[in-house]
């Protein structure tokens, strides 16, 4: 089997993370990483062996002083390449789409950062994995919105939803953004709807979505609150709670645990030997979990900096046309330990 030949474009909280699970992959070969300057991210890729390709701009001189020789630079990384993860800021992506990928012809997949016309398609691998087929620029959306997707798409599918009415909590920063706030402030988002409900139909398209989202001064995770209207009857609670438990990248917080807060998330998956703590699957907390009439109102909390990380990997066998969507789904799962 010929193996896909991924390059990582921009080396930060998600092209690292990305960079490690194509590393896993069976049917994927990692070619290496973009890199400007010499930093701690360029020691650790140099430690995991990863090959370092200079952008245009790049030092080489301060990769040479730092014992890290260059396999070149991004033109050499383009040409290799079957396809392209592309992690840099938001509007980065856009630009290197014109001056880098359609002139190498290299198929390039985006993050939520960039606009939904960026590409051809917005990628969430539950709701419209086929979308992405054979496709040559591809968007995986934002970390908030492949929470909701994930989950609306598993409802939906199980009992039709009439509406979603959302909230989202969002942390202020990464943790290693010090630079950002805010401190010691809510930061409310005045645009109704917010951009996530617009966000979700571009691959929940048939979902009637309101958001509204504020800022606060938390860098661990987000938590989105929903209120879910079913066209038809309501199922009893503990129907939702085994739907949510069986269904893959979705982790049912149990009341028992007594995990009440993104805190004892975070600390859970570390003592899981998760590697970074990551914790790529949507947390619900089942006693934050009611049924009022044709209403569920559940909560959930999403880690920013790797929860679309199997979506990528998903994303690549899409544009590839190398797997179905549950053949992807279930080994990415594997591959990353995911339930």
């Amino acid at each position: 089997m010929n193996k896909i030949k991924v390059g990582v474009v921009g080396y930060g909280t998600i092209g690292k993370r990305v960079a490690d699970a194509v590393l896993l992959q069976p049917d994927m070969e990692l070619l290496g990483v973009t890199g400007r300057t010499y930093s701690f991210r360029m020691e650790l890729a140099k430690r995991k062996k990863i090959k370092i390709y200079l952008t245009e701009d790049g030092e080489a001189d301060k990769f040479v002083e730092n014992g890290i020789q260059p396999a070149g630079n991004i033109h050499d990384l383009l040409t290799k390449a079957d396809l392209i993860v592309d992690c840099t800021p938001k509007k980065i992506g856009a630009y290197n789409k014109e001056r880098y990928y359609k002139p190498y012809n290299v198929k390039a997949i985006f993050q939520g950062g960039e606009k939904h016309a960026v590409g051809e398609a917005s990628f969430n691998a539950f709701s419209n994995y086929d979308e992405s087929i054979g496709k040559k620029y591809v968007r995986v959306v934002s970390c908030n919105t492949t929470g909701m997707a994930r989950i609306i798409h598993t409802i939906n599918k199980k009992w039709p939803i009439k509406r979603v009415i959302a909230t989202f909590i969002r942390r202020a920063a990464d943790p290693g953004d010090v630079k950002k706030g805010p401190v010691n402030a809510i930061v409310p988002v005045l645009d109704i709807p917010s951009h996530h409900g617009p966000d979700v139909n571009t691959v929940l398209p048939g979902i009637e979505i309101m958001t509204m989202a504020v800022a606060v001064p938390t860098t661990l995770m987000h938590v989105h609150t929903l209120a879910i209207e079913l066209k038809d009857d309501t199922p009893q609670k503990k129907e939702i709670a085994h739907l949510l438990d069986k269904t893959s990248r979705i982790f049912l917080v149990r009341q028992a645990t007594g995990v009440e807060s993104t805190a004892h998330i975070m600390e859970l998956v570390r003592d899981l030997y998760h590697q970074r703590g990551d914790v790529v699957d949507n947390c619900i907390w089942e006693n934050g979990m009611g049924v009022v009439g044709k209403h569920i109102f559940l909560m959930q909390a999403i880690h920013q900096e790797s929860d679309v990380i199997p979506e990528n990997i998903d994303c690549i066998r899409a544009m590839m046309n190398t797997m179905s969507k549950e053949e992807s789904i279930a080994l990415t799962n594997s591959t990353l330990g995911i339930k």
